[in-house]
């Protein structure tokens, strides 16, 4: 959620920046007319208040009390009136600017370059070669279904579209992936945690899923609103969620977490992308890494936290680019974001297999998740990071294309196989 403070003082830079992502920004007039007159009803209850008890002063001072009672009391009934009815009006107010702070995309960093979508997205940095062949690769699917290691039919048959099962050295291989990022995590000092998979809509909310997501997510229901438990898209919610209402002590920060956990997307907006194999799923798996820092080292954590995310792409031999993204294609929470994208030999294109954010304040101020420098110093809002470290479903499918061979087998990295247990997988699905 944006800082109404911010709207007040730099009205100007948050509409160029909203327009910058491609939306209007109208709200920002609608905002600071509301809080113009939220400040009035606050400045006219005070104004009553303050008449209020001058009167009752007059009525304590006067030699006759009876007879100023009696004269001032209609006036200080009727300024009760006023004082409540403009009472009511302050939390109606307080109400309809956070529906609209709610609704507004965080506030893009300087270095985020313009553009309208992914054609606009600024290369950084590339890794490795591309493999090459002495055949026609192939995708994915076609490569897991003939060794048997995914199976589709199966799948949209106990769930429907956009489900998978991995099966044998498909379902070994996941679980080694999941192994081996939990383990570089830890190297790189990240907490291990393992958090529940259904959250709360006040932690959704809290860290900017609701409602500009809503349509994305799968809900339970319960007796109200408020009763709803949700599926989570990913665990940064869980992650950021569990400091929500916090006051961390500054020399603890950075925390740094990793989570292990399935997710799950409607994919609403995704009708007819990548219908087939494991690139765009309803249940997928992903180890998340979440940071909770100091504002003023947030940018540079965040490009510790994609050299974290692309360490594990260079271990696995696996060509990569860094790409930073452009403001249309900047997620609604993130002020920078870069993707890391993978190079996937049956598709001859690049494809993203972990995102990288700084969503500075703007989760935090949601969360209410608080620092302090000092014991008597003032609280201030955490900034908040999170990346994929990794994709297990779309490493999956860089694995095997990058790695297959003109048999149908495929290989496995090298630092893959000790977490694995195999080298290879032989195209009838075996393992050696």
């Amino acid at each position: 959620m944006l800082n109404l403070d911010l709207l007040r003082r730099e009205p100007d830079h948050v509409r160029a920046a909203s327009r910058r992502r491609g939306i209007g920004s109208e709200f920002v007039d609608r905002i600071l007319e509301l809080d113009r007159e939220r400040r009035a009803a606050i400045t006219s209850a005070e104004s009553l208040k303050a008449e209020k008890n001058a009167l009752t002063a007059r009525i304590a001072k006067a030699a006759d009390k009876k007879a100023a009672a009696a004269e001032l009391r209609p006036r200080i009934a009727e300024l009760d009136q006023r004082i409540a009815e403009a009472g009511k009006s302050i939390p109606v107010l307080d109400e309809r600017i956070d529906a609209e702070l709610a609704l507004i995309p965080n506030v893009l960093d300087g270095s985020v370059p313009d553009g309208s979508d992914e054609h606009a997205n600024q290369l950084v940095r590339t890794w490795g070669e591309p493999p090459r062949f002495d055949f026609e690769p192939k995708p994915h699917w076609e490569i897991g279904e003939r060794t048997g290691i995914f199976d589709f039919e199966r799948a949209t048959k106990i769930s429907g579209s956009r489900f998978t099962i991995l099966r044998g050295a498909g379902a070994r291989l996941s679980r080694a992936l999941a192994q081996f990022f939990l383990d570089r995590a830890a190297r790189n000092a990240y907490a291990e945690i393992n958090p529940p998979v259904l959250v709360s809509r006040a932690t959704m909310w809290s860290t900017g899923q609701l409602s500009k997501f809503s349509d994305q997510m799968y809900a339970f229901e319960g007796d109200d609103a408020n009763d709803a438990l949700y599926l989570i898209p990913t665990a940064e919610v869980p992650l950021t969620g569990m400091h929500r209402d916090e006051i961390l002590p500054g020399d603890g920060l950075p925390l740094r977490y990793a989570a292990h956990t399935p997710c799950f997307r409607k994919e609403a907006g995704a009708a007819g992308k990548d219908t087939r194999g494991l690139i765009r799923q309803h249940q997928f798996e992903k180890v998340e890494l979440v940071w909770l820092t100091t504002p003023e080292r947030s940018f540079d954590d965040l490009e510790t936290l994609t050299r974290n995310a692309t360490g594990l792409y260079e271990e696995l031999g696996i060509a990569h680019r860094v790409m930073l993204l452009c403001a249309g294609d900047t997620g609604f929470n993130a002020a920078k974001t870069y993707d890391v994208e993978a190079w996937l030999p049956g598709a001859n294109t690049y494809r993203e297999i972990s995102s990288c954010s700084n969503c500075t304040d703007f989760q935090a101020r949601r969360s209410s998740i608080r620092f302090r420098r000092e014991a008597t110093a003032k609280p201030e809002l955490v900034h908040t990071l999170n990346g994929s470290g990794g994709a297990i479903g779309r490493t999956i499918v860089a694995i095997v294309e990058n790695y297959q061979r003109a048999d149908g087998g495929i290989g496995i990295p090298d630092v893959l196989r000790p977490f694995a247990g195999f080298a290879s997988i032989e195209p009838d699905g075996s393992t050696r």
